[in-house]
């Protein structure tokens, strides 16, 4: 899957957030200095030819919706942050992180709890049990 550029992500952002939006819907959620029309309009068709998102026309309009879910693009996203900045390990990316925040022992305990409860729960998950 391709990265998205800022602004390529700050559209993608807002469609998973409104799930379907026109162009119009978007600037309107955005902050001000509002982009131009055109801006917004060209970003969309090079996320649609990059096949994150997809539209239903409506006569000369357009509604978009992503084709890419948010978690999708983050678990690819966060592979390839892990694999080009901690040679592909989470255990080298944790520490950084905990480093860097001076994280305490109950802040790195209490993340792995939460991890350790993700992986059980995804899981139960892919076993066709449900949460």
């Amino acid at each position: 899957m391709k990265e998205l550029t800022k602004a390529e992500e700050q559209v993608m952002q807002l469609l998973w957030k409104l799930e379907k939006a026109f162009v119009k819907d978007l600037i309107d959620e955005m902050p001000t200095p509002k982009p131009a029309y055109n801006t917004v309009s060209t970003i969309i068709r090079i996320l649609e030819k990059k096949g994150f998102v997809g539209h239903n026309a409506y006569g000369k309009t357009h509604e978009y919706y992503p084709l890419i879910s948010r978690k999708e693009y983050t678990r690819s996203f966060m592979k390839n942050f892990m694999r080009n900045y901690f040679s592909g390990s989470f255990q080298e990316m944790v520490s950084f992180f905990a480093k860097e925040d001076n994280m305490s022992l109950s802040d790195l305990d209490e993340l792995m709890e939460d991890v350790k409860r993700d992986l059980e729960n995804e899981n139960s998950d892919e076993n066709g049990q449900h949460r």
